[in-house]
């Protein structure tokens, strides 16, 4: 049995691997590579296998560095299962398409405005292929057994993170096989902790933060601080965040510092069709998580949902307070790009970042201290505050994917570290190492590793 690893091998995006046992091949994860240059452009590189030969797809979440090139892999011929927790299919129905229609949009306005180097550009896939490739999506429950292929079984357990997110254990010829999935926090604002696991022959693990603690920082006081520091000045709070559960966090901790007269009641708008649709269905799937139907209740009646584009247009040209919370979270795309391009030079309006920003993105080098940020093919200075809230990432740091290892019976016989920048990787590999003495290694882009080791 082969293990390959197509993404999410020294970055956090473009998750991927295959892995081929005779004549059968699978996928686990088929993210989007987002960031700089060098790793958007392997979004268009060809496969090592074609997708005809790739009999099924096991899916750990939602976010689109995960599940984000399945229509590109279905466009060019892949007929196989997706195999995924029913939030995860049902938060894709809203990441996908949307992703979509926002490829198509980008490359009509590149193309408009005549600042992209391909003539004419054109998008991954369209929002069109992004429904069709959901056909082949085949919903299961946690802790269910899949008999995905002959030989395989996988089980998809809670690993907290997102709605239905998954690690996935796989029973196989080379024995048992668990990919972390992303890993979420023991005590985060809203999603339950990931489930221990006792028992791997082999693990991948992720390592996001991998060289980070989270900060021992009062979040809401922070955020309180922010608001009416800003407000009281005249400015606009502008929070770039995903719109897959950072969103729907936000929203509450907004709503609760309303609630206890810790801010202003400022007038809160959710400026993403896709975060609002994603808030609409964390509402539906409360038993996942750790709010009440009253609490998501709260959510939906506190916030203003801009939903065209006409509305959105309009909110740029308000100026009195307000707290607008706009997708995408590391300012990569969507409409968030035009709010810091009315915001931006303004030093009475504050940017908060809430989450982990990849290198190259926008979001990184506002955080970094940038002077100006490029943004559809012009520049605009920076003038406005810029904050991150690291402590409100839904990714475990070290110490608490160490935790999680701990439930382990017996050391798998080999652990892979993926989905972290090399020096987060690193970093927890050496941890890993040196306080629980696993075997451990961290896989470059396109390793093999061929099982039992």
């Amino acid at each position: 049995m082969e293990l390959s690893f197509l993404g999410a091998a020294g970055t956090v995006t473009g998750s991927k691997y295959l892995i081929s046992h005779q004549n059968h091949r699978f996928m686990l994860d088929c993210g989007l590579y987002q960031g700089i240059k060098n790793l958007r452009e392997r979004n268009w590189k060809s496969l090592p296998v074609s997708p005809k030969d790739i009999k099924c797809l096991l899916l750990t979440h939602a976010h689109l560095d995960h599940s984000g090139y399945i229509p590109a892999l279905v466009k060019h011929g892949f007929r196989g299962k997706i195999f995924c927790t029913h939030a995860t299919k049902s938060l894709a129905r809203v990441l996908l398409p949307d992703s979509g229609f926002l490829q198509e949009e980008d490359a009509r306005y590149a193309n408009k405005r005549h600042f992209s180097k391909h003539s004419p550009a054109l998008p991954l896939y369209t929002e069109k292929e992004a429904w069709k490739a959901l056909e082949y999506f085949e919903p299961v429950d946690f802790h269910d057994d899949v008999n995905f292929l002959p030989g395989f079984k996988a089980q998809f357990i809670p690993a907290g993170h997102i709605l239905g997110a998954s690690s996935i254990s796989i029973d196989g010829p080379a024995g048992k096989m668990v990919f972390s999935g992303d890993l979420g926090r023991p005590n985060d604002l809203i999603m339950r902790a990931p489930e221990a696991i006792s028992q791997a022959d082999y693990l991948i693990l992720e390592s996001t933060y991998g060289d980070r603690l989270h900060e021992s920082v009062d979040i809401p006081q922070l955020l309180a601080d922010i608001v009416n520091s800003t407000a009281e000045q005249g400015g606009i709070v502008l929070i770039p965040a995903f719109a897959v559960g950072r969103a729907q966090a936000l929203l509450h901790l907004i709503q609760e510092l309303k609630n206890t007269d810790r801010i202003p009641d400022l007038p809160v708008y959710l400026n993403s069709p896709m975060a609002i649709s994603a808030t609409e269905i964390f509402c539906h799937y409360h038993h996942l998580h750790r709010l009440t139907p009253e609490q998501c209740h709260a959510i939906d009646q506190g916030t203003q949902y801009v939903r065209t584009v006409e509305e959105s247009i309009d909110l740029n040209q308000r100026k009195f307070p307000s707290i607008i919370v706009s997708a995408s979270g590391m300012a990569s795309g969507g409409r968030v790009l035009h709010h810091l391009k009315a915001l931006l030079s303004d030093h009475r309006n504050s940017v908060v970042f809430a989450g982990f920003q990849a290198p190259g993105t926008r979001g990184d080098s506002l955080v970094n201290g940038a002077q100006q940020i490029k943004i559809h093919g012009q520049y605009y200075p920076v003038r406005a505050s810029i904050y991150q809230l690291d402590a409100l990432s839904a990714h475990a740091d070290y110490d608490e994917i160490l935790s999680w290892l701990e439930n382990f019976t017996a050391p798998p016989k080999h652990t892979f570290i993926t989905h972290g920048e090399p020096l987060a990787s690193d970093a927890l590999r050496l941890c890993i190492k040196d306080r629980l003495n696993w075997s451990v290694s961290v896989p470059e882009y396109q390793d093999k590793v061929t099982f039992p080791m």
